[in-house]
C-alpha cells in the first residue's frame, strides 16, 4: 500500500504537466494492486480527486481572471461524465477499448503539431470574423460537443483523458499554455467527482465495480503532493519541451493500449 504514495507523486506530476497520470497509476493498480481493469480505472478516478484539489490550489495564479471559462468547461464535462458512468456500469467496456488507442494517438499528434502563436494580439479582421453570430454559435456548439465527449471518455475509461482535453485546448484556447493547462487540470475533476459518487454505490452489471479505498487513499496522498508540484514545474519548463514530451508519451501510451486491446505487437522491443 505504501508503494502507491510515490507512485501517486509521479502520477500527479505527470497528470498536471502532461495529462498522463495513467502512465504510472493505472499499471500500478493493475499489477501491484492486482485489480481488474474496471476496478483499477475507477479506483484511479477516485484518487485523482486529490490531484484536482492540490493542482487547483497551486494554479491559483494562472486561474485568476479565467474562472468563468473554467466553470463552463467543468459544467459540460460534468454532464458528460454522468453519461460515461452510466455506460461503464451498464455496458461492456471491451468494445470501447478498441477505440481508445485511436483517441490517445490523435491527442498525441494534436499536441505535437504546431499550434497558433497565442502571444500575438489578433488582428481587427480576425476579431471581426470571430464575432460573427452564426460562425461563433457553430464554433461554440462544436466545443460543447467536444467537452461533453471528453467528459464521457474521462469517466468511462479515463486513460489519457487529460491529454485529450489538453490537445483540444491547445488548438482552441487563446490563452498561454500554463493557463489552459491549469483549466484542464481542474476541469477534468468534474468527471472524477461524479464518477466517485456513483461508483461508491457499487451498482451496475459488473460485480467488481467498486472503489478500492485501501489503494485509492495512499495513491491519493501521492496525487496531492504531485498535483501541487506539477503546476510549479509548468511555470519554469519550456512549453515546447512539455508538448514534445507529452506527445511522445501519449503515442507510447496509445501503442500500449493498442497492444492490450488487439494483442498485436508492432515493435517487439516495447
Amino acid at each position: 500500500m505504501l508503494l502507491f504514495i510515490p507512485v501517486g507523486i509521479v502520477a500527479g506530476i505527470l497528470s498536471t504537466v502532461t495529462g498522463l497520470a495513467s502512465l504510472a497509476s493505472y499499471p500500478a493498480l493493475l499489477y501491484w494492486g492486482a485489480l481488474n481493469p474496471i476496478s483499477a480505472n475507477i479506483t484511479n478516478t477516485s484518487a485523482l480527486l486529490f490531484n484536482v484539489v492540490s493542482s487547483g490550489i497551486s494554479s491559483k495564479r494562472e486561474l485568476d481572471g479565467h474562472w468563468k471559462e473554467l466553470f463552463k468547461v467543468m459544467t459540460i464535462i460534468f454532464f458528460g461524465g454522468i453519461v460515461g458512468v452510466i455506460l461503464l456500469t451498464f455496458l461492456p467496456s471491451k468494445d470501447f477499448e478498441y477505440a481508445v488507442p485511436v483517441f490517445i494517438a490523435a491527442a498525441g499528434i494534436g499536441i505535437l503539431l504546431p499550434s497558433k502563436d497565442t502571444t500575438k494580439a489578433p488582428t481587427a479582421k480576425v476579431v471581426e470574423e470571430d464575432t460573427v453570430g452564426s460562425k461563433k454559435m457553430l464554433v461554440d456548439f462544436g466545443m460543447i460537443v467536444l467537452f461533453f465527449a471528453i467528459g464521457i471518455y474521462g469517466s468511462y475509461f479515463g486513460a489519457a483523458a487529460g491529454v485529450i482535453l489538453l490537445a483540444v485546448l491547445s488548438r482552441t484556447s487563446k490563452d498561454p499554455f500554463p493557463v489552459y493547462n491549469a483549466i484542464r487540470n481542474v476541469a477534468m475533476g468534474s468527471a472524477n467527482v461524479i464518477g466517485t459518487i456513483l461508483y461508491s454505490f457499487k451498482y451496475g452489471q459488473h460485480g467488481s465495480t467498486h472503489i478500492y479505498w485501501a489503494l485509492a487513499i495512499p495513491l491519493g496522498i501521492g496525487f496531492l503532493i504531485g498535483g501541487y508540484v506539477g503546476p510549479k514545474m509548468v511555470r519554469v519548463l519550456p512549453v515546447k519541451l512539455i508538448k514534445i514530451v507529452t506527445g511522445i508519451l501519449a503515442l507510447y501510451l496509445a501503442y500500449t493500449q493498442f497492444v492490450s486491446a488487439y494483442g498485436i505487437h508492432l515493435f517487439y522491443f516495447f
